[in-house]
């Protein structure tokens, strides 16, 4: 198969999955640590079989006619980026990684959650000015995890994973999924519930649904001012389920307590905005899957994608299963 292929990578990914395709096939690597403009894709794809993109990349239907694509691998689980209908009506199957980045993401949701309750960040902070003379009785008071509810929104399998995390903690779990799952509910001991009543209980309530046209701004002004004053936000699943501006005023009024984010709208979020400069908000740069098991792993899927695609073979880990039924182009 060596060099009969033409594939372009839209970013550099670790070496565990770049190294099978640049095995296999011909491949253009975009070097920068900017993702390309979407003018640059467009003109790569013209004789590319392969595309091996990231959540950064709008990847339409201007895209795929550009060439003559015959698969599209993502570097993540999620591809709200690709326009799967487009991909299915002209027969591209997409390639995904789910499940190898759950327990990574997991980790990192308890970590935001961690830190939030007991202000860690702010007690760095203060240390690093200088401003710690002596031990303060009343000094960076924070929440208790220990026995506190904590809301689930998703019960997938990072959901899950962080529930299972909560146990620990004799954390009460209730959870508000499209989707009842009472084997989990015996298995964990999670409590099912109304979105309203989970956001009215909750001390912690943390976001872990797809981006689908139902959850843009799921968490707007009113769910914000229905959360309890002393609760405290998470989400490490996508920027948009949150109403960014809504989450400003929450915090500036004290609707809310705290938030910790790892995704943003906008993402990246600038240095100067409102939410980055608050104590009550923690944000890092989108580092759920950043891992070195995580993040190779996804590569050597991703690749496992591209090449199954580009032999025509059915894509092991595939977004859009749809474009394999009878009927379809």
């Amino acid at each position: 198969m060596s060099g009969e292929y033409r594939v372009y990578v839209t970013r550099r990914v670790p070496e565990a999955g770049l190294g099978m395709v640049r095995e296999a096939c011909e491949t253009r690597v975009w070097e920068e640590t900017l993702p390309p403009a979407k003018d640059v894709i467009l003109e790569e794809v013209v004789d590319s079989d392969g595309l091996l993109c990231l959540l950064s990349d709008d990847v339409d239907g201007e895209v795929m006619d550009a060439g003559d694509l015959r698969v599209i691998s993502q570097y993540a689980v999620g591809v709200d980026n690709i326009d799967l209908a487009a991909a299915t009506e002209r027969g591209i199957p997409v390639g995904h990684t789910p499940g190898v980045l759950t327990d990574a993401t997991a980790d990192l949701t308890f970590a935001l959650l961690m830190a939030a309750a007991r202000r860690i960040p702010e007690g760095i902070e203060k240390v690093r000015a200088g401003e710690w003379h002596t031990w303060e009785p009343m000094g960076l008071l924070g929440a208790d995890v220990w026995g506190a509810t904590l809301g689930v929104i998703g019960l997938g399998r990072i959901g899950t994973a962080v529930a299972r995390r909560a146990r620990g903690f004799q954390m009460r779990v209730l959870y508000n999924d499209p989707h009842r799952n009472p084997e989990l509910e015996e298995e964990l001991g999670v409590v099912y519930t109304s979105f309203d009543n989970l956001l009215k209980r909750a001390d912690f309530v943390t976001i872990h649904t797809p981006l689908v046209s139902e959850t843009h701004h799921l968490v707007d002004e009113s769910a914000l001012r229905r959360m309890k004053r002393t609760a405290i936000l998470i989400n490490a699943a996508r920027g948009e389920i949150v109403d960014t501006d809504a989450l400003v005023r929450a915090l500036e009024e004290g609707w809310i307590a705290r938030a910790a984010l790892d995704v943003t709208d906008p993402e990246p979020m600038p240095a100067d905005h409102p939410l980055v400069g608050m104590a009550s908000c923690i944000v890092v740069p989108h580092i759920g899957s950043a891992t070195v098991t995580a993040r190779n792993r996804m590569a050597e899927m991703a690749a496992e994608n591209l090449l199954a695609g580009l032999e025509g073979e059915r894509l092991p880990y595939c977004a859009n299963p749809e474009v394999y039924e009878e009927g379809a182009r």
